[in-house]
């Protein structure tokens, strides 16, 4: 066996992907450039580096299960003016996550709740964080099949195991006494553990309403607004003010 083929067969079994996939022309390139061993040792392991983030990168993109890719770019901050730059450009930073904070963003339906939710989500992937999205009523369902589904003990052991988790839509549909008893076990498991993310069409005060009893709303808020900012997002709604039409 030559030697380039040796390189590649050994990179194969490192798992050092890149160089086993461009072995010839990283071979090629220092000679004709004449690079030096370090420089050349040191772009191989930076390459290396690169393509293991990459795909990093992606690994936590899939199991963060977003229903789309949104981005803080994408984000009308002239349509969606209850939220100011200067707000976005400290969320973007993530210290909050690292302190454990919470965020709770509260409006009617089309206002960017979702959009914004997933984008800093996405945003948090892209820095390395471990993010879990689910919609409420998702979630309910996997809490109260986790004993018997393989795919819900899944999510629910992902979701424990976040630095971020997303609650979008709390409060669109009606839950049960004993899933409203399983979402604040969950919280409380969650608290000062893993940062949230909540939207909802509901104000803090009608949660008793949703949740239906005074004392398990209180404790649930009294966990998730500890330490919180709260965005009441106005307006009208984005889809309805830019549908699109076939004629």
């Amino acid at each position: 066996m030559e030697k380039l083929e040796l390189i590649k067969d050994h990179a194969k079994k490192l798992k050092l992907n890149y160089l086993n996939t461009n072995a010839d022309s990283i071979v090629e390139n220092a000679d004709i450039n004449n690079i030096s061993y370090q420089n050349l040792l040191l772009s191989i392991l930076e390459n290396e580096v690169d393509l293991r983030e990459k795909k990093a990168q992606e690994r936590r993109v899939k199991a963060a299960g977003f229903p789309v890719l949104k981005t803080i770019e994408e984000f009308d901050l002239a349509f969606q003016r209850s939220i100011t730059q200067r707000q976005i450009n400290s969320l973007i930073e993530m210290d909050w996550i690292d302190r454990m904070y919470n965020l709770i963003l509260l409006g009617p339906p089309g206002v960017g709740k979702s959009h914004l939710s997933i984008a800093l989500g996405y945003k948090a992937v892209e820095m390395g964080y471990k993010v879990s999205f689910t919609t409420m009523d998702n979630l309910m369902h996997c809490l109260k099949t986790q004993e018997i589904s393989r795919k819900s003990k899944g999510k629910i052991n992902n979701i424990l195991s976040s630095s971020l988790l997303i609650i979008d839509e709390l409060g669109y549909l009606p839950i049960s006494r004993e899933e409203a008893n399983l979402f604040f076990q969950l919280i409380s498991a969650l608290h000062e553990q893993t940062s949230l993310i909540i939207t909802s069409n509901k104000g803090l005060e009608d949660w008793t309403e949703l949740l239906g009893d005074p004392a398990l709303t209180t404790a649930v808020l009294d966990r998730i607004t500890y330490r919180c900012e709260l965005f009441n997002m106005t307006g009208k709604s984005y889809r309805l003010e830019h549908r699109e039409s076939l004629f």
